[in-house]
């Protein structure tokens, strides 16, 4: 097995601010993962995908991406669902030219609507978006549903995992923040993981940091805004023990505000749990 760690984005010792310096840097720090962030936008040229890519094959940098916030696949208005469709798939093809693994997503909200309603809208629209990376020649890049932190989000593990029974290509991407948040301050490793096993996947994409929540509804919550690991909350040591039980290839990208100075962290506690790359 093989563990990937690094930063969504830019790490914050970088002293440029290109995507292909962060990734030089990721390798200097000894890290071997980036998440390329799209958040406010697909802004990058097919040129400078392509020399991303190069970049980070040469050094052993495995990217994934995060596509734009603004994404709502199930939302009641045909042309927010088109526009997020286009969003994902220009992340799509930006990861095909570079090489990257996942176009991670947070894929919609419930409104008032009932959530099996809910589901069976985003089936039929996710269906419908991966007919259109095959058909664009994307289809060696994965769809990442990213467990969510708010009760109003689509996007528990149970939903994903079952999306993933249905659709081809289409995975989890577990934020164990998240979800310890959406479920009021509780997490539990092994029952995790024992629903990812359903799926068989080779490789699991993780993202993870520690988070601030507030309650919300019935022994629910809502994530807040992320912090630094060393809050413990959620706790990481006891997920990578759970990663190295499984034995599954895993990237884990740190969304801590300090990015890769977790992800050193999360190095070390692997290594302390006997992991050697």
């Amino acid at each position: 097995m093989k563990i990937y760690l690094g930063p969504a984005g830019i790490p914050t010792v970088c002293k440029g601010g290109s995507t292909i310096e962060g990734i030089k840097t990721v390798s200097e720090l000894g890290l071997n993962a980036l998440e390329v962030e799209f958040v406010r936008g697909v802004h990058m040229s097919n040129q400078t995908a392509k020399e991303t890519g190069k970049v980070a094959k040469d050094l052993g940098i495995l990217l994934s991406i995060h596509a734009p916030y603004y994404i709502n696949l199930i939302s009641p208005e045909i042309d927010k669902v088109d526009a997020s469709k286009k969003r994902i798939l220009d992340s799509f093809e930006k990861a095909h030219l570079m090489g990257a693994n996942v176009v991670v997503v947070h894929a919609g909200y419930y409104g008032k609507r009932d959530k099996e309603y809910c589901f069976e809208e985003m089936k039929k629209e996710i269906k419908d978006l991966m007919k259109m990376v095959e058909s664009r020649g994307f289809g060696d890049v994965l769809l990442g549903l990213e467990t969510t932190g708010k009760m109003s989000q689509w996007g528990t593990l149970d939903e994903i995992v079952r999306m993933g029974k249905e659709i081809k290509k289409c995975v989890p991407v577990l934020d164990s923040a998240h979800i310890f948040a959406r479920q009021a301050g509780k997490i539990d490793y092994d029952k995790l993981f024992d629903k990812i096993e359903e799926l068989r996947l080779k490789h699991l994409n993780c993202h993870f940091s520690g988070i601030k929540w507030s309650p919300a509804g019935q022994g629910g919550g809502n994530e807040r805004y992320h912090v630094e690991i060393s809050s413990n909350q959620p706790p990481f040591e006891p997920l990578a023990k759970e990663i190295l039980k499984r034995k599954i290839d895993t990237t884990i990208i740190s969304e801590s505000p300090i990015l890769e100075q977790d992800s050193l962290r999360m190095k070390k506690v692997f290594e302390k749990l006997g992991y050697r790359d």
